[in-house]
């Protein structure tokens, strides 16, 4: 018997998911020590913070190419 795919939606956008993941990981990445812990945080919030930039220019309705 197969499952059932849960098919429910996030109550936030990728954007604001993204973003609260952001902030989230450069709050907790400012409580640690200098150290590998800290360095693997900043990291994913800086990917966060590309990712959500990547998703801004994708999304909007800028110019598009000519047909």
């Amino acid at each position: 018997m197969t499952r059932k795919r849960n098919r429910t939606r996030p109550a936030l956008s990728l954007q604001e998911r993204l973003n609260r993941f952001t902030q989230d990981a450069w709050a907790a990445a400012s409580k640690l020590p200098a150290g590998a812990e800290r360095y693997t945080l900043l990291q994913k919030a800086r990917n966060g913070e590309a990712a959500a930039e990547i998703e801004r220019l994708l999304s909007s309705p800028g110019p598009r190419d000519p047909k």
